[in-house]
C-alpha cells in the first residue's frame, strides 16, 4: 500500500468524466487499498475519488469514524430526497471552504472492493460525502455547486502557538 499524492485544480483530470471499472482485479484492489491509506494520511479528510489521486475511474473511499471505511466501484446516486445547506471543503482546493446545497438524504449503490453490489441509505455527512464524491467522478468540483461567489472563502492555514 501506498500514500498517493493528491491532484490539485487546475489539473485536468479533476475536470474529466471518469470511465466505468470493468473488472474489480488486483489492480483496483491495490487502488482501493491505497486510496484508503491516502485518505487516513490526510488530516479532517472524508473521502477521495480515484481522479483526486490521478487515475480517471469510477472509484470513491468514504472514511467517517462512525461509519467505518467504505470503498465503492462504479457507485451511483440513485436516490435523492431534501436539501440543505453544507459547508464543504475539499482535498483538491486546498484552503477553501464554501456553502452548498446537498441532499438531506441519498440513495446509492455500487460494488464493494470484492465485486458485491452493495447499497447504501444515507443521511447527514455520509450522503454530502457520497455526493461530493459521485461528483468527482464526473468531473465536477464543490465549487461549481456554491449558492454564489460570496459563499466560497479561504481559510487560513493553523499556526502553532509557542
Amino acid at each position: 500500500m501506498a500514500v498517493l499524492p493528491i491532484r490539485v485544480v487546475p489539473d485536468p483530470i479533476l475536470k474529466q468524466k471518469s470511465k466505468r471499472v470493468k473488472a474489480i482485479d488486483g489492480s483496483i484492489k491495490k487502488l482501493i487499498a491505497d486510496m484508503i491509506e491516502t485518505l487516513h494520511a490526510t488530516p479532517e479528510r472524508v473521502g477521495l475519488a480515484a481522479p483526486q489521486v490521478g487515475v480517471s475511474l469510477r472509484v470513491i473511499v468514504i472514511g467517517i469514524p462512525e461509519e467505518g471505511d467504505i470503498a465503492l466501484v462504479n457507485p451511483e446516486i440513485v436516490r435523492r430526497k431534501g436539501e440543505r445547506l453544507v459547508t464543504e471543503g475539499c482535498l483538491s482546493i486546498p484552503g477553501y471552504f464554501g456553502v452548498v446545497k446537498r441532499s438531506e438524504s441519498v440513495r446509492a449503490k455500487g460494488r464493494d472492493a470484492s465485486g458485491k453490489e452493495i447499497k447504501i441509505k444515507a443521511s447527514e455527512l455520509l450522503a454530502q460525502a457520497l455526493e461530493h464524491e459521485v461528483d468527482h467522478l464526473n468531473g465536477v468540483l464543490f465549487i461549481e455547486r456554491l449558492e454564489g461567489p460570496d459563499k466560497l472563502y479561504k481559510v487560513e492555514p493553523k499556526v502553532a502557538q509557542l
